[in-house]
C-alpha cells in the first residue's frame, strides 16, 4: 500500500468514526426508524453538508476524488470536528488547512493567568493582525494608549503608525517599523482574500504614508526576538528584549514578553505599576 493509499484508508476510517458519534438529535433530525449502526447515515451527512450523496460516499470510501477546502469545511462543521480533528481531516485529504480568522481567537483564563504571573515583565497576547487581545498590569502601565484604546484601535500597527505619540516614544523606530510590516505581510498572505484584512490595510495606507511606503516594499519576515528602545515621557530611555511564543491553544495567536535589559528599566516598570 502506498502512502497515498494509506491516507485514503485512514480518511475513510476517520470519517466513519466521526459520523458514528453524531446522533440525529444533535443536528435537529428526527430519530426515524431503528438504525442498524450508531450515528448519522451517509446521506444525512451529505444533506447537512450540502454535498452530493454519491460524492460523500466516495469520499468516505477513500476513493481518489478531487476535494476542495470549502467542501471539507462543510463536512467538518457537520461532523462537529474540533480544531485538531479539522486539521487532521485536511491533512488526510491532502489539502492545506485554511487559516483561522485572526479575530476568532479567544483568550482563556489560563492564558490570562500566565500573563499575570509574569509580574514586572510586560506581556501581551496578540493575533496575527497585531490586535492586542490581552495583557498584564506591567504592559498596561508601559503602554496605556493600547490598553485604554477603543477596541478597533487596540492594534499595535495602528498605534505605531497612526498615533503621534509613537513618533517620539519608539527610538529605534525605522528598523522596528520596517520589521513589523514585514512580519505582518507574512501573516497577510494567508488572509489576502479576507475583506476585513483588506480593509485594515487600506485604512492603514490611507492613515499613514510611512506604512504605505513600507507596505509597497513587499518585504516578508517571520516573528522573532527583538531589542526595543523607548523614550518614556517622564522616565527617559528604557530598553527591552522581546520574545514571541506561539500559543497552541489559540491558532495564529502569540504571547509577546518584554524583558527589561537593565536594572534601570526594571525600576521604571516597577515605578509605573505603582
Amino acid at each position: 500500500m502506498t502512502v497515498t493509499e494509506a491516507k485514503r484508508s485512514d480518511l475513510a476510517a476517520f470519517l466513519r468514526s466521526r459520523r458514528a458519534r453524531i446522533t440525529p438529535e444533535m443536528v435537529d433530525l428526527a430519530p426515524g426508524p431503528r438504525r442498524r449502526t450508531p450515528g448519522l447515515r451517509r446521506e444525512e451527512v451529505a444533506q447537512l453538508a450540502g454535498v452530493g450523496v454519491t460524492w460523500y460516499t466516495w469520499l468516505e470510501q477513500g476513493r481518489p476524488i478531487n476535494v476542495s477546502g470549502q467542501v471539507l469545511d462543510a463536512v467538518s462543521r457537520t461532523l462537529r470536528l474540533d480544531h485538531a480533528e479539522r486539521k487532521h481531516l485536511f491533512w488526510l485529504a491532502g489539502q492545506a488547512l485554511p487559516p483561522v480568522a485572526a479575530d476568532s481567537a479567544r483568550v482563556t483564563p489560563e492564558m490570562q493567568a500566565i500573563l499575570d504571573q509574569l509580574g514586572g515583565m510586560p506581556a501581551t497576547v496578540g493575533n496575527s493582525r497585531c490586535d492586542a487581545l490581552a495583557w498584564n498590569a506591567a504592559y498596561a502601565a508601559l503602554f496605556p494608549e493600547i490598553a485604554e484604546a477603543p477596541e478597533d484601535e487596540r492594534n499595535t500597527l495602528w498605534q505605531m503608525f497612526v498615533k503621534e505619540r509613537w513618533r517620539t516614544t519608539l527610538l529605534n523606530r525605522c528598523s522596528e517599523l520596517a520589521r513589523a510590516v514585514a512580519v505582518f505581510r507574512g501573516s497577510y498572505i494567508r488572509h489576502a482574500d479576507d475583506p476585513g484584512w483588506q480593509d485594515f490595510v487600506r485604512r492603514l495606507c490611507g492613515a499613514s504614508a510611512d506604512f504605505a511606503q513600507l507596505w509597497a516594499r513587499q518585504d516578508v519576515a517571520e516573528p522573532g526576538p527583538r531589542v526595543k528602545v523607548y523614550k518614556h515621557e517622564t522616565e527617559g530611555e528604557i530598553r527591552f528584549s522581546t520574545t514571541s511564543f506561539a500559543v497552541s491553544a489559540a491558532p495564529e495567536t502569540r504571547m509577546i514578553v518584554y524583558t527589561p535589559l537593565d536594572d534601570r528599566t526594571r525600576e521604571v516598570v516597577s515605578k509605573l505599576m505603582g
